[in-house]
């Protein structure tokens, strides 16, 4: 699995990153679990919380945009968008 990520700052992108993951073995969510925090480690930003509008815009779209509210943490930007590049 390939994962695309990209960071906005005021509808700017100012970083985007690729993953990939070869675990074939494992479920799809355990693949996409395992891609997004690593994803998230190359790019020093901490793993957001997932929430159902996510499992939805995934399953439908392949994508999903994760704002603000949904980290713990402060972050240094707006958004951060993931999406499967290849599966």
């Amino acid at each position: 699995m390939t994962l695309e990520g990209r960071l906005f700052v005021a509808n700017r992108m100012t970083e985007i990153k690729e993953v990939t993951t070869e675990d074939t073995d494992s479920s799809y969510s355990k693949r996409l679990e395992k891609a997004l925090v690593e994803l998230c480690r190359q790019m020093d930003i901490p793993v957001p919380m997932w929430m159902k509008k996510n499992t939805r815009e995934f399953a439908a779209f392949g994508q999903t945009i994760f704002f603000r509210e949904q980290y713990t943490e402060k972050v240094r930007f707006d958004r951060f968008q993931i999406r499967v590049i290849d599966t």
